[in-house]
């Protein structure tokens, strides 16, 4: 039997952390995208050299380093480059040819009027394609918000009003993406479909679990498998009718052969999605790194969901049966978990984001008999985990040693969903500013025997 490795308790973080940012770094745009151009198939190389024109849309997190990796993986082709990605604020910087659109707050997922100015460009130049153009676009995590165009005779505040009406309703996200793909100028395949040049690629960084092109950034460049009678549906479904605003109402009601036109059902034989990120592969390279530094990995995979606590609860009988018996690994082992969790909040929530709750709840279960040479990490591949300015958070045995101190109990600031709060005072809170990429979560939970 081989013997246990031993590290100590702040070994045991930094390993955590660099884990955590080996995955990452494996998802940064800028390569991912200058290497899937250069890759491009024989036939997309040859539409590109002939094209008078690239034209460059996109939205999402991760806009502006794709932008920067699409400039590299084109520089033969950089003066036929033209166009505008719409990006969060903080994150824009000064390219060569592309323009990046700030379209809205940091820290905010709501949609803005500067977003709807930068998606009416962005359909204005690819209705404005010439048969021999080719255009790119851009696609990650958070394009959704980051790209409306309300349908005509809709506003924005509309398309809000409905929106936190669904929420408060208790609607699914399918049934949600079903209403909002229909109240759209681009989603839902809209965005290609206004495009009627040669080619168009969209390179896409996932932050969907399993990636579905028609969730993922609501699906701007891929077919819409709901319609408008299903959206309608869910109106109807949760007693919406009279709820939702009037302009709403008659555009659902007046659609398909009615006049309004249906979002995208095929995939147009010019258009391809291509799928270059996603949190598979940040998991992978998390993997290798854990093995570099000495760790036996069981990697959970990309797939998993549920409520913070209880996928937390999951992953604490799995440390203590490591600690017990060496199953389903042997110390010293790193588990990584992928995926996206949900928290459910109570009334007067505090301040969180699932990566912070997830490591609280952890934390909570395990206690000091079970967290002595355990760390416990989970943050956003994006740098934002909820409407904080920490990616997540990490902890220790040493964690509970400063609580302690400072008698904060770690079960009382779960029950109010105020993770943050615990967190920055003991020193727990991963702040790494926005990362520029965004393939939902990463979780590395360590498990060994400390040094004495």
């Amino acid at each position: 039997m081989a013997p246990t490795i031993r590290f100590s308790e702040t070994v045991l973080r930094e390993h955590a952390l660099a884990i955590w940012s080996a995955a990452v770094e494996a998802v940064r745009p800028e390569p991912l995208v200058a290497a899937a151009v250069l890759d491009f198939p024989t036939a997309w190389q040859a539409a590109l050299r002939a094209a008078p024109r690239v034209l460059v849309v996109g939205c999402g997190k991760a806009g502006a380093a794709m932008a920067a990796g699409l400039e590299t993986g084109c520089e033969q082709y950089l003066p036929k480059l033209s166009g505008l990605v719409n990006v969060p604020e903080g994150s824009t910087r000064l390219l060569q040819r592309l323009r990046l659109n700030p379209a809205r707050p940091a820290g905010s997922n709501h949609p803005t009027a500067a977003g709807v100015a930068g998606a009416d460009e962005m359909l204005e130049l690819l209705a404005g394609a010439g048969p021999d153009d080719v255009a790119i676009c851009l696609i990650s995590g958070g394009g959704s918000a980051l790209l409306p165009a309300p349908a005509h005779g809709i506003t924005l505040e509309d398309k809000q009003a409905v929106t936190k009406l669904l929420h408060a309703s208790g609607a699914t996200i399918a049934e949600m993406n079903a209403v909002r793909k229909h109240l759209s100028r681009v989603k839902g395949g809209r965005l290609a479909a206004a495009f009627r040049g040669k080619l168009l690629v969209s390179l896409i960084i996932s932050d969907v679990v399993g990636d579905p092109l028609d969730v993922i950034a609501s699906g701007p460049t891929a077919p819409d498998p709901s319609t408008f009678a299903d959206a309608l549906g869910v109106i109807k479904k949760y007693g919406l009718t009279g709820k939702v605003p009037a302009s709403v109402s008659r555009l659902l009601e007046r659609s398909g052969d009615k006049g309004e036109p249906e979002t995208l059902k095929e995939q147009p034989p010019h258009v391809h999605n291509l799928v270059i990120g996603n949190n598979a592969v940040a998991l992978a390279a998390a993997a290798r790194r854990a093995g570099e530094l000495g760790y036996g990995v069981l990697n959970l995979g990309a797939f998993i969901e549920g409520e913070t606590r209880e996928v937390a609860a999951v992953v604490v009988g799995i440390v203590r049966s490591i600690r017990s018996n060496g199953q389903p690994l042997a110390m010293a082992a790193c588990l990584l978990i992928g995926g996206e969790t949900t928290v459910v909040l109570g009334d007067q929530p505090g301040l969180g984001g699932r990566n912070q709750e997830f490591v609280l709840a952890a934390l909570n279960r395990l206690g000091t008999e079970h967290m002595l040479g355990v760390c416990v990490l989970s943050g956003g591949t994006d740098g934002e985990d909820g409407p904080t300015d920490a990616a997540g958070a990490v902890a220790t045995i040493e964690t509970l040693t400063r609580a302690s101190a400072q008698s904060l109990s770690p079960r009382e600031y779960l029950d109010r969903h105020d993770s943050y709060s615990f967190f920055d005072r003991v020193d727990g809170l991963i702040r790494t500013g926005l990362t520029d990429t965004n393939v939902t979560d990463i979780r590395v939970v360590l498990v060994t025997q400390l040094d004495a």
